[in-house]
């Protein structure tokens, strides 16, 4: 393995595809003999530790094989991924950096290099299972890439899972300089409200100067309150100025946020402008889609499909509880959230209560699972219904689904959630048709469970129906507003 402090990790300002001609001559009789030990099989698809054991056996020499591993071939080595073998031709894809890939072609007989695609490696690698159908020019090809064009795209490694911080720079960074420009922030406080009772502020605020005027007469007028005095001492004051409530259930609070707001209409940076949406009353009713297996809280561990992204959501909707409650009350607001776990009812349970409509989530105040049935042409479905079987059923239970959440909350929720392929799935086509925020909880891809399942994709698809599962991922990924995850690994692989 290289290491750490080695030069070639260091000076990567090149890419691979240039590097790589370099590295086959710090040693280029190991290098052939190498290269002619991955091929000499035929056609094969190679992981990284395949090729580190062909390097062991044809470099003897340990002191030779450690200087070579120390250097450039080295370092491209520990970022393969894996390797296309067809003969003479051996391809790697390479992962040097989170999010970015890179594809070398090397001719073992001559050592030449070329750069290829993703399309051309995609291309070889269909080769090494099926060659007819790698020719195919007629064969499906969809390229998947980012669906919103007007949000950054970030590249740099350092810039993973701070996503938030982000979006606050790019944000403030739009609406710095005329008063125009801070339009679409004024438009959305005038959004905010709750069952139709506006929040924060009302019409009578409806240009920029005017908000900024009033804010400033506003926190004059709470100043003269001593710093504990409940909002309601003083909210027909503000009322009366435009103001609604929303602000903070103290004189303080309420001076705070709104000296965070008049800071942002000033001079607005990613820093206050963090502080002041963290602020906002926007989160009371909250979905999460969690739908497959037999999601209840008694009895159901070990049953089909079902394991530990129960004990996770029921843990997490209880966390999640506890800070809205804390959040609404520093809000001045007497509202009280709304969570429901969407899940599927199954008729034939099991001894569970997986066959009951609503069952409240212990542990909990005002959360609730709701479970609805999954309906065909012939009626409800009865009985318990794969993992991977499941997504003929899915547009039908996020059609009844919403219907029923909404009925519940007698509003749209302000945030769905999704969990797994099927719940992001579930939540992405309900977050489109309701015009509301979406966050995606990352899994493990069955993908990485299953061997080259993507290259033996017609052995495992009749069985695993990964072609779904695949395009439900990207679909859900491509169009969710945020991802969440526990690790920095989750998000780099």
């Amino acid at each position: 393995m290289a290491s750490a402090s080695s030069p070639a990790m260091l000076e990567r300002s090149d890419s691979i595809a240039d590097k790589m001609p370099d590295a086959l001559k710090q040693s280029r009789y190991h290098m052939k003999r190498c290269l002619a030990s991955f091929v000499k099989e035929g056609k094969r698809l190679m992981k990284r530790e395949n090729l580190m054991n062909e390097i062991e056996k044809c470099i003897e020499d340990s002191l030779e094989r450690k200087k070579i591993m120390e250097g450039l071939f080295g370092y491209i080595l520990t970022c393969t991924q894996e390797a296309a073998v067809v003969p003479p031709f051996v391809a790697l894809a390479a992962r040097p950096n989170p999010g970015f890939w890179e594809y070398v072609k090397v001719n073992a007989g001559d050592l030449t290099v070329d750069e290829i695609t993703a399309t051309d490696y995609l291309k070889l690698k269909e080769t090494v299972f099926d060659e007819s159908w790698a020719k195919d020019e007629n064969a499906l090809e969809i390229d998947f890439g980012a669906i919103d064009f007007t949000t950054p795209r970030l590249t740099l490694p350092t810039s993973i899972g701070n996503g938030a911080d982000y979006i606050s720079k790019f944000i403030s960074s739009k609406l710095g300089g005329k008063s125009d420009k801070l339009e679409p922030l004024l438009n959305y406080l005038l959004s905010l409200n709750h069952h139709g009772e506006n929040l924060m502020i009302n019409e009578d605020l409806n240009t920029v100067t005017k908000l900024q005027k009033s804010l400033m007469i506003a926190v004059n007028v709470v100043s003269t309150y001593p710093k504990h005095t409940p909002y309601e001492t003083f909210s027909q004051r503000l009322k009366e100025m435009g103001f609604e409530k929303g602000w903070g259930n103290t004189s303080e609070r309420v001076k705070e946020t709104m000296v965070m707001l008049s800071q942002v209409l000033e001079s607005p940076d990613s820093v206050k402008l963090d502080l002041l949406f963290s602020r906002l009353p926007t989160v009371f009713n909250v979905v999460i889609f969690s739908v497959h297996g037999y999601f209840g809280q008694q009895d159901v561990l070990g049953l089909p499909d079902t394991g530990g992204q129960v004990v996770y959501i029921l843990d997490q909707v209880r966390a999640l509880e506890e800070e809205l409650l804390i959040r609404i009350n520093q809000q001045g607001l007497g509202f009280k959230p709304q969570i429901l776990v969407v899940t599927r009812l199954i008729p034939e349970a099991r001894g569970t209560t997986c066959d009951q409509e609503v069952e409240a989530i212990e542990g909990t105040k005002h959360s609730h699972i709701l479970r609805v049935p999954f309906v065909t042409e012939k009626g409800v479905l009865r009985q318990w219904v794969s993992r991977f079987d499941i997504y003929p059923y899915l547009e039908r239970f996020t059609q009844d689904a919403t219907s029923k959440i909404l009925q519940r909350f007698d509003c749209k929720p302000d945030l769905i959630i999704g969990n797994y392929t099927d719940g992001n799935l579930v939540a992405s086509l309900m977050a489109t048709k309701l015009g509301v925020t979406q966050g995606t909880i990352a899994h493990a891809l069955e993908k990485t469970k299953y061997e080259d399942s993507d290259a033996k994709w017609k052995d495992l698809d009749p069985k695993y129906h990964f072609s779904c599962q695949f395009t439900a991922d990207l679909i859900a990924m491509n169009v969710t507003d945020f991802i969440i995850t526990s690790t920095y690994q989750e998000i780099a692989g």
